[in-house]
């Protein structure tokens, strides 16, 4: 981590851990720290300005989210991205995501089917200024408008949790040509079934949507071989 993104600007009202978990598992899904890269957890307190107990803690937590690896004696290693776990995470958002927007399609109110609209429309700025960045970010944003839509705060957690291996190779994956485009296209076509009323299609968009992210594993474990564990 690089001199430039040191101290961090924390926010007295949040759990110092929780920002500092935060900001890690931000940098690990973008790859600012790579698979492989080791961690110091003196030199992390260092540069963010906090103490070593909170980092101690959020390496914790990455370790039960498998973004890192915690070797006694050894030290702690920004994990390889791991297969099986990919998966996993594929098959726990297959079954949470398509129940969830069958269910929106029944139940959402116009509040939220305003803001995923605004999401789409802020999704394509960021795709035409290319910041990946931001998209993804964005992307986050309507996963997680959807389960709101319908009162599910919790299911985005578990969600959210689950995906970190997934989120490193779609991070990945969205400089490939026409592959962002193609995510916009998508997730315009779960809110369009949606807003319709149409269970039955925003299941199967929603199961098109999440199926897509095959392709790119398969073409960023070609090129990017030393991220992954297969």
């Amino acid at each position: 981590m690089n001199s430039a993104e040191a101290v961090m600007t924390l926010d007295r009202r949040v759990p110092v851990t929780v920002q500092v978990h935060a900001l890690l598992r931000q940098r690990i899904l973008r790859l600012q720290l790579k698979p492989g890269e080791a961690l110091s957890e003196k030199e992390l307190s260092v540069q963010l300005g906090v103490s070593r107990t909170p980092v101690r803690e959020a390496f914790i937590r990455l370790s039960e989210e498998g973004l890192v690896d915690i070797f006694p004696q050894r030290g702690t290693l920004v994990s390889p991205i791991r297969m099986d776990e990919i998966k996993e995470a594929q098959f726990l958002r297959d079954i949470l995501e398509t129940a969830i927007v069958r269910r929106a399609a029944q139940e959402i109110d116009e509040v939220s089917l305003l803001q995923i609209e605004a999401n789409l429309q802020r999704q394509e700025i960021s795709l035409q200024q290319k910041d990946y960045i931001e998209f993804m970010e964005l992307d986050e944003e309507f996963h997680r408008l959807l389960c709101q839509s319908i009162s599910l705060p919790r299911a985005w957690r578990v969600i959210h949790a689950v995906k970190g291996q997934l989120d490193r190779v779609r991070f990945m994956g969205l400089p490939q040509p026409g592959h962002a485009d193609l995510m916009v296209r998508q997730h315009g076509a779960i809110f369009n079934a949606i807003r319709a009323g149409d269970a039955e299609l925003a299941e199967t968009e929603m199961r098109i949507h999440l199926q897509a992210i095959w392709g790119s594993i398969e073409l960023m474990t070609n090129d990017n071989s030393e991220f992954f564990e297969t």
